[in-house]
């Protein structure tokens, strides 16, 4: 299978096209950086493009049987629209290149009503403002790109995550449509779950939730690793 990964050098890309090196794809890693792009393999293809250059996603498609993009950006006061200008893009190169099997991350977060990740420190004080203020123009970009999505006649579905960190590896992670408990994801199980969907279509046309289940930090744990850079 020949799989097209956009954000492909990223924390989670990186993870992504090693997985699917390691599985036996093919990968095109589309990075604006590609002289930055840690990995090489005679499996892979490492293309520069960005998600605005309408033409530069259409050439990184072609011949992909499945895209995935694993596209993110870190929060700021300015606009976000890396996420919906992305999917847009994304989604027209593939109508134009014949491909229809289409996974993008997003994330719980846009979905608190689905259920309980954190207990009450996270669901009530930590989460609304991570949301409202520090992401709020990142989630709002999200929730863009979640629409334009939806709205295709693609075969898509919809990858959302708890709150990142990095892993050893990966795990035997919670994985169903719309809701896993838990507030935290590995990278390295992310990757897997996107990987999974250019292998099988069970979540064709769905939003699915992942968290990690081994390994995951505490909510305590992770508020002292972002601010005071401990373990």
């Amino acid at each position: 299978m020949h799989i097209t990964v956009f954000g492909a050098n990223g924390p989670t890309g990186r993870l992504l096209v090693q997985q699917a090196l390691a599985a036996g794809h093919d990968v095109t890693a589309v990075t604006r950086r590609p002289t930055d792009f840690p990995l090489r393999d005679d499996a892979l293809r490492i293309v520069e493009g960005d998600v605005y250059d309408a033409a530069a996603v259409s050439a990184a498609v072609e011949g992909a049987d499945a895209v995935l993009s694993a596209l993110g950006v870190p929060y700021g006061r300015d606009e976000i629209t890396v996420y919906s200008v992305g999917a847009r893009n994304i989604l027209a190169a593939m109508a134009e290149n014949g491909v229809t099997r289409f996974a993008c991350v997003s994330s719980s977060a846009l979905d608190p009503a689905a259920g309980p990740h954190g207990g009450f420190l996270f669901e009530k004080l930590l989460q609304p403002v991570i949301v409202n203020v520090f992401g709020r123009q990142l989630y709002a970009d999200m929730r863009r790109m979640e629409e334009i999505v939806t709205a295709s006649d693609l075969d898509w579905t919809i990858v959302r995550p708890s709150g990142l960190y990095d892993g050893d590896g990966v795990t035997s992670y919670a994985y169903a449509e719309r809701y896993t408990p838990g507030a935290f994801t590995s990278r390295a199980d992310l990757a897997n779950v996107l990987l999974r969907q250019a292998e099988e279509s069970t979540y064709a046309r769905r939003i699915v939730a992942v968290s990690s289940t081994e390994g995951a930090p505490t909510v305590a744990q992770m508020i002292r690793r972002e601010a005071f850079g401990k373990k």
